[in-house]
Formats: C-alpha cells, sequence, structure tokens
C-alpha cells in the first residue's frame, strides 16, 4: 500500500507519466415499447419490462496528473482484450513515454504474460519493458483511482437503459470528451501517514526484545 502511496505524490513528468487502470461492465438492455415522450407537465415515461441484450465491457484509463481519461469499450474482457489496451497505452495514448508508470488490480488477466498470448514475442517484450506496474493490494482496490472514474462514470452516463454496443460507445465517448475538455480530475489525500494512523491494524506487530 505504501508504494502506491507513493507513487501517487511523485511530480508530473511527461516522460514517465502515472497512469491508472480498471475495469467494468455495463449490461445492455432494449425497451420492449416506445417510451412516451415528455409533454407540458408531464415527464417521458418508460415500461419497466425491458429486453436483455448481453453486456459490453469498459477499460479505462486515468492520467490525473494531466487531467485525462480513455474508455475502451470491448465486447469481452479476456487476457487478449486487456493486452490490446495496454499496447494502446503505449503505442497510442503516450507514445513520447520512456515509461509508464501504470497501477492497476491484480487479476488474473492482468500478468504481462496477457502480452506474449496477444502479440509476438518481440512485440511483447517492447511493451512489457516500457511498463512500469504498480498492483494494489488485495482487498485494496479503493487505493485505484480509476475506480473513482468508472463510479462518476456509472452516475453521469451509463445510470439509464442501453440497448446496444454501438450506443454505448457513443455515450461513453460523449461522456470522455466533456470529462476531459473540463480538466476533471481526482484530488487524492490519503497518505501514508494517514495510512499508519488509520489503518495502524494492518501492519505487523512488533514486539520489543
Amino acid at each position: 500500500m505504501e508504494d502506491k502511496l507513493a507513487v501517487y505524490h511523485r511530480q508530473q513528468d511527461p516522460k514517465r507519466p502515472v497512469v491508472f487502470l480498471d475495469e467494468g461492465s455495463k449490461q445492455l438492455t432494449k425497451e420492449t415499447r416506445l417510451p412516451l415522450p415528455p409533454r407540458p407537465g408531464a415527464v417521458a415515461k418508460y415500461d419497466y419490462e425491458y429486453e436483455r441484450n448481453g453486456t459490453s465491457n469498459l477499460f479505462l484509463l486515468f492520467a490525473p496528473l494531466q487531467a485525462w481519461r480513455h474508455v475502451k469499450v470491448t465486447a469481452r474482457r479476456t487476457m487478449v482484450d486487456f493486452a490490446h489496451c495496454r499496447r494502446d497505452l503505449v503505442d497510442i495514448h503516450f507514445p513520447q513515454a520512456d515509461t509508464i508508470v501504470l497501477v492497476m488490480d491484480n487479476l488474473n488477466t492482468h500478468k504481462l504474460a496477457s502480452l506474449y498470448e496477444a502479440f509476438p514475442a518481440a512485440q511483447a517484450r517492447r511493451l512489457a519493458a516500457k511498463l512500469e506496474i504498480h498492483y494494489t493490494p488485495k482487498h485494496g482496490s479503493w487505493l485505484n483511482m480509476a475506480e473513482i472514474e468508472l463510479s462518476v462514470l456509472h452516475r453521469q452516463c451509463l445510470n439509464a437503459r442501453i440497448p446496444d454496443q454501438h450506443t454505448l460507445m457513443q455515450k461513453v465517448a460523449a461522456w470522455q470528451t466533456r470529462r476531459n475538455a473540463s480538466a476533471s480530475t481526482v484530488n487524492w489525500r490519503f497518505t501514508t501517514a494517514d495510512a499508519r494512523i488509520k489503518l495502524e491494524r494492518l501492519y505487523p506487530s512488533i514486539e520489543d526484545c
């Protein structure tokens, strides 16, 4: 935990950007009846019934010091999907960086081995060499700032029925553009000093000899 908190207090460095990565899902639901549009004195009305239309995965990349985020919508979240997300991070979003400091949780699909599942060995090694990875501790996913951004995304953009992946991609892209344009970021205040006080029970107990 203290390793991650130290990363959060690094100064901005274009050659070593700090990026947080998390993922979520959205159930796609179609309307079974046409909604009644709003009219003077009455709000729009939607039928409570809906038709399930599968799910989509969302990979969210968040660089708080740059007030930048990017959401990649995929049909699945396999190791190969995750590898392509990291390839985009290195080659598209931060191609000028010497090293990308990447903070994420420790799911089984989040291993560097996923790069070798998706790409030839030479390319996988090149991508892996560009990443300085810091995993959040077990039961400590709340330390990942991307989790905060995912919560904002769900509250501001995904709290209604979305019928298909194409519509989802359009809505997410609009939210991403608007939030990046407003330079919204996260003001992280939980420090190592706070952890040693508030989470003292989690530290090993060292008895005097």
